[in-house]
């Protein structure tokens, strides 16, 4: 990463935090696939002390992928088990635990114990689902032009590329058009 691109980066982050109002906040950050949602998420922790939690340790269980969940945008995620151990206990100030699931091992990784913090980030896609949105504080999207999103895939999971264009973007856009995600943010990131 570059020098300006650092910059560009601790920028957004700063920008971020200027709209927020009161502490403690929780702040989610959705958006296109490699628009940078984790690195700023890092950015956020490492520089600010927020704590981040990430959409994709609430991947849908095997059993839970079926045709009838996924008739309607937006269900890539278990956004009903994430809302239950995550989102409404960090609303309500109170300490949590959750375990990420780890959907490339298929199984659930070590429970994670949580204390909100001042910061709150929820990174990932599909974070500002209408049912999770009236939690948030600040609602962030963050962009990418697809021919950048296209080498950025490539030159982080090369692997990995097909299924990302052939079926994880696709889910992504039916999501962002179906509730507006980016029109409805309260800021949209260009990357």
């Amino acid at each position: 990463m570059t020098v300006a691109q650092e910059n560009k980066i601790l920028n957004d982050a700063e920008k971020i935090l200027s709209l927020i109002k009161k502490r403690p906040c929780i702040i989610a950050l959705d958006g296109r696939c490699a628009a940078g949602k984790s690195t700023l998420a890092s950015v956020m922790k490492k520089e600010f002390g927020a704590t981040v939690f990430h959409m994709d340790d609430f991947f849908l269980l095997p059993q839970m992928r079926t045709a009838e969940r996924f008739a309607s945008p937006g269900q890539n995620v278990d956004h009903e088990r994430f809302l239950k151990e995550v989102l409404l206990p960090l609303s309500r100030g109170e300490s949590f635990s959750y375990k990420p699931y780890e959907c490339f091992a298929s199984c659930f990784g070590k429970e994670i114990f949580c204390t909100p913090a001042q910061i709150s980030v929820v990174e990932g896609v599909y974070s500002c689902r209408p049912e999770l949105r009236k939690f948030y504080d600040l609602c962030v999207f963050a962009d990418i032009d697809k021919d950048e999103q296209k080498n950025r895939i490539l030159l982080r999971n090369a692997d990995k590329a097909q299924m990302f264009f052939s079926k994880w973007i696709p889910l992504e856009e039916e999501y962002f058009e179906a509730f507006r995600i980016k029109e409805n943010a309260d800021l949209v990131l260009q990357n």
